[in-house]
């Protein structure tokens, strides 16, 4: 069975890019694995769709064997798979899991509350004391994360599973000023998406969103 990867046919404008099929897909891009795209209504996913993804939401994954959801899930199994992904010994494995789950726990988890803020609730009145305090949680992860990476060129001496979730996490950050700050963390995520991977994996994501766009 070709590897089926869930994805939406449409959203909008603020979201094209950054839906986390895209992980998926970079991952996939990454270990010359093919697939498919199983395309989502975002608007009217159906009743079905939730056996295969609890929550209705996307990527979920499923190869013939294994049926799953959760980016970060599914970028840890085929990091398991590909060496690609991550180093085939036990201490190097692990230590691409940890930066995988520090980029979803310590980093995205600030990241989402301001996302929240600008896009969802931006103009409302419990911002204006809220967002400052998120601003300088993130800032104190980034600057953590900007003194271990320090002048290497990725997490881990090479690209593993960790840079990808990272880099996907500090994409969100990119639209915000607070990346400039860090110009390691700039040019470490720059040179992230610079990869053929991932350039494939993000026009793949764009393109059903280009067909199906509403008239």
């Amino acid at each position: 069975m070709t590897i089926q990867v869930s994805a939406y046919k449409w959203v909008p404008d603020f979201a094209q890019g950054f839906v986390r099929d895209l992980r998926v897909r970079w991952a996939l891009e990454e270990a010359g694995v093919s697939y498919e795209a199983s395309l989502i209504d975002v608007m009217n996913k159906g009743a079905a769709y939730s056996a295969w993804q609890p929550f209705a939401q996307v990527p979920a994954y499923r190869d013939g064997e294994v049926e799953m959801f959760e980016s970060g899930a599914i970028v840890i199994f085929l990091a398991e798979k590909h060496e690609a992904l991550a180093p085939r010994d036990d201490a190097g494995r692990a230590r691409v899991i940890t930066w995988v789950l520090a980029a979803l726990n310590s980093i995205e988890i600030h990241v989402a509350q301001l996302g929240a803020i600008d896009l969802f609730h931006k103009g409302e009145a419990w911002t204006k004391e809220r967002r400052p305090q998120v601003i300088k949680n993130l800032d104190a992860r980034l600057r953590q994360l900007s003194d271990w990476l320090g002048d290497k060129d990725y997490l881990e001496g090479r690209f593993t599973a960790g840079d990808l979730i990272m880099a996907t996490v500090l994409r969100e950050v990119d639209r915000t000023e607070l990346l400039a700050r860090y110009p390691n963390l700039d040019a470490y995520l720059d040179r992230c998406t610079a990869r053929p991977a991932f350039k494939r994996a993000m026009e793949a994501q764009l393109a059903p969103f280009r067909e199906h766009e509403p008239a």
